[in-house]
Formats: C-alpha cells, structure tokens, sequence
C-alpha cells in the first residue's frame, strides 16, 4: 500500500492539477476525498494539518504538503522525470508565468470561496456569479491564447507545468459556459493533452466518488 496520500475533492481545480502531476510522472497514491460542499475542510483535525483548510493536500514522506504549485514543484523535485519546468532559467520563467496566469490570477477569483462569498454574503444572484466566472476566465485566457504555441503543448513536445494548470481551468471555463471561440490555441493544446491517460485518468468524471 502506498504511503502518498491525496486529499482532493474531484472537481477541484487544484487538486485535478495534482492529479495530472501524479500521472504524468507514473505515482501510485491514495486519493481520500474532501468534500468542499459540507465544509469538510473545515475540521480540527484536518486545519491541524494544514491551516488554510484547502486542498489539494499532499501526504508524502511523512509530510503534509499544500498548495498545488508547491506540492508540483516538491514533486518535480523528488521524482524529475518528465519535469514539469525546464532546467534552463529563461524557460522556467516563461512556463512559471504561464502557469500562474491561472493558478495566480484566474483561479483565485473564481474559486467556491468566493461565488459562495458573492452569493451569501453580497447577494449575487448565480447569474451575476457565472457572469463573473466568464469574465475572469476570459480576461486570463486572452494573455494565456498570446503566450501560446503554434503547435505541440505549452511544453513543446511533452506537456509541462503550464499545460498542467491549463486543462482544469479550461474544463471549469465549459461548466461556465465560457465562450472559447477566442482562443483557438487553447482549446487546441486542451485537446491534445486530453488524449493522454494521465490527463484523461484525473478528469472530474473518472474520480469522482461523491
């Protein structure tokens, strides 16, 4: 049995990012799911282990790892192959803002925190809120369609960390009926990276258990 051990919930946009990581680079894990809806998060015991109370959490090597991007990079860092970012240092920093893109700007946004937020606490109708949604996917998705390539993934031939962070944000942006018709290299890469089992495997669908 393994000792790795994720806490996800399967339409996380955060964790499917874990998720992928993990198959892309062949680890064998537990998934335990946390389900966002009832506040399970929320728990002493589990705000013991982790203080945000967010997940994905990442259990390894008697560790409690948080924070997607961190848990990635702990991961590329442990297990290199195929890395998630280059070696070379322009590279980096180009894959690190393209990923960021959505893990710092779109996501956060538009994360279940906030439409809860924006429906309880200032009485948005789900309308508003979807109008929302769209209109920070899209802004994201303007500069991210820019910085893509003409062919092939973010990474080339082989995907790579911004690729990673692209597909869960590209499926939440459908939930939301977000008009993709403005980024054609997107939905190009989305599609070629869900050809691969290790993006197909993490999809919401195919882990979903509540």
């Amino acid at each position: 049995m393994t000792d790795i051990i994720l806490y996800d919930y399967w339409r996380s946009s955060a964790s499917y990012r874990v998720r992928i990581a993990l198959n892309l680079k062949g680890i064998a894990y537990k998934s335990v799911s946390k389900n966002l809806l009832d506040d399970s998060t929320k728990q002493a015991d589990y705000l013991t282990r982790n203080p945000q109370g967010f997940i994905p959490m990442l259990h390894i090597d008697g560790h409690d790892l948080t924070q997607s991007l961190a848990i990635i990079d702990y991961l590329d860092a442990k297990f290199p192959e195929p890395a998630m970012v280059s070696s070379d240092p322009l590279e980096r920093s180009r894959t690190l803002a393209q990923a960021l893109v959505v893990a710092a700007d779109i996501h956060p946004v538009n994360n279940l925190r906030i439409m809860k937020y924006l429906k309880h606490e200032m009485g948005q109708d789900q309308e508003a809120i979807n109008i929302w949604y769209r209109n920070w996917v899209s802004e994201g998705f303007k500069a991210l369609e820019a910085m893509a390539p003409d062919a092939g993934f973010f990474g080339g031939d082989a995907p790579n960390l911004a690729d990673v962070c692209l597909v869960p944000q590209m499926y939440n942006g459908r939930r939301f009926e977000t008009d993709m018709t403005a980024f054609p290299k997107l939905v190009r890469i989305d599609a070629v990276c869900n050809k691969l089992a290790a993006f197909h495997d993490a999809a919401p669908e195919q882990v979903k258990t509540d």
